[in-house]
């Protein structure tokens, strides 16, 4: 599967691949829509109900897309937001955070240059928080300084390997 992803801009009509568990899926079908509503187009890559299930059987479809560059950003949806970020930082090249606010979104991008965001769905609930991701789409790496920090985590990945 090839999916094109969004760049830093947010430009409309590029596809942000998501996914999440049973915890996930109310936020995720209310982000889906969220998001179209906004110009984004999204690829849902499951869970398809909110019947119980494991997180990594969603987080890494996503996590995949984005180490292989079929998608420059992704969005994971489980109970704290903490278990998808540990399964799909374990692929190369993917910079997950659990995130729950749009002050993290915004310095994750900037400083972290994060591409694929980690939600809590049991924390935010029925909460709003598409303004929150939107920042996140849309927020742009810094650059600079931060760059020979990510130049670094890219060095433990290929030592890893």
């Amino acid at each position: 599967m090839s999916v094109e992803g969004v760049n830093g801009s947010g430009d409309a009509g590029r596809a942000v691949a998501i996914a999440s568990d049973h915890r996930g899926y109310g936020l995720k079908q209310r982000l889906i829509k969220a998001l179209g509503d906004a110009g984004f187009e999204t690829v849902d890559l499951g869970t398809e109900d909110d019947g119980a299930c494991d997180y990594p059987d969603f987080a890494c479809p996503v996590a995949e897309l984005v180490s292989r560059g079929d998608a420059t950003r992704g969005i994971l949806i489980c109970g704290t937001g903490i278990g998808m970020s540990i399964v799909a930082n374990k692929f190369a090249g993917v910079r997950a955070a659990s995130v729950n606010d749009e002050v993290m979104a915004e310095i994750s991008r900037r400083h972290n240059d994060v591409n694929v965001l980690c939600l809590a769905g049991d924390l935010i609930g029925g909460r709003d928080i598409s303004d929150t991701v939107l920042m996140w789409l849309r927020t742009d790496f810094d650059g600079g300084r931060h760059s020979a920090r990510i130049e670094k985590i890219k060095d433990v990945e290929d030592r890893l390997r």
